[in-house]
């Protein structure tokens, strides 16, 4: 496909909850093989955008296309039906179980003949290697995969549950606040780790309080206000102090316009470091 049409957007996605309006027209855009950085404060309608588009809950309204084609997620197995995958920030890994079962938790080998037809036996060597070589290819270096996750580290962790969804994802990878338990080191592993899912064509959405693991990874950011997209913007065009202006309301710009923003409040502005 041409690498400037968007792989996945959403147009006009609404979402109530009683008399709370999650999403409020909100728009939505990645391209191929791009780290989209999706940044708000709380209550900006992020988490339930990124549930909207990993199919874990079903918008009011609006519509979202993969590839130009409309979609209808009414739950996650929709969405990886269509090669997207998530990495909650709870990770969804089973702490008891070793590596590789959990890579294929969900998506168990079997046996071939009998043995797997008919008695179900799970081809535990074969997840082991498959295991080992998307584990190789991310450069995750755990030296045995049959320990158990609950002995790992919080990076190692994390490498883990994004070597899974690598693993299955066709098209999208989301990763939600991957960083926000996670030391310097750790978090450093991690932002190699998202460039090289990157590097293997997978487009990735990382939803981040972390302003300067943002403009470390991600090509662009996608800011989120009251429900909606306020802001498109190429993080070489501006500063992390603009960033933050806009996403706080201080600053304005168009939607998907990367001129110089328009001060909307001047006192939040210079309490960003903002001229004015």
């Amino acid at each position: 496909m041409n690498d400037d049409a968007p792989r996945m957007s959403a147009r006009g996605l609404k979402k109530r909850y009683g008399h709370v309006t999650a999403l409020d027209g909100a728009d939505f855009d990645l391209l191929p093989g791009e780290v989209m950085a999706v940044i708000g404060d709380n209550g900006a309608g992020k988490s339930t955008l990124i549930k909207a588009l990993s199919g874990a809950v079903t918008p009011d309204a609006g519509e979202i296309t993969m590839d130009g084609e409309t979609v209808r997620f009414r739950t996650p197995a929709d969405a990886r039906s269509y090669g997207i995958e998530t990495v909650y920030q709870d990770l969804a890994l089973a702490p008891a179980l070793d590596i590789a079962t959990n890579m294929f938790m969900g998506r168990e080998l079997r046996r071939n003949g009998p043995l797997g037809t008919a008695l179900r036996l799970l081809d535990k060597k074969r997840m082991r290697a498959e295991a080992a070589r998307h584990m190789s290819e991310l450069q995750i270096g755990i030296q045995s995969l049959s320990v158990a996750v609950e002995n790992l580290s919080g990076g190692q962790r994390q490498g883990v549950a994004v070597a899974r969804a690598a693993a299955w994802a066709r098209h999208v990878v989301i990763m939600d606040e991957p960083t926000a338990a996670l030391g310097v080191k750790e978090s450093a592993q991690v932002l190699d780790l998202i460039g090289r899912v990157r590097d293997r064509g997978l487009a990735v959405v990382l939803i981040s309080h972390n302003m300067p693991h943002v403009f470390e990874i991600a090509d662009r950011i996608h800011i989120q206000r009251l429900g909606k997209r306020v802001a498109l913007v190429d993080k070489t065009d501006h500063s992390m102090s603009e960033v933050v202006a806009i996403m706080t309301g201080a600053l304005r710009v168009e939607d998907g316009d990367s001129d110089t923003p328009v001060v909307v409040d001047e006192a939040a502005a210079a309490a960003a470091g903002l001229e004015t």
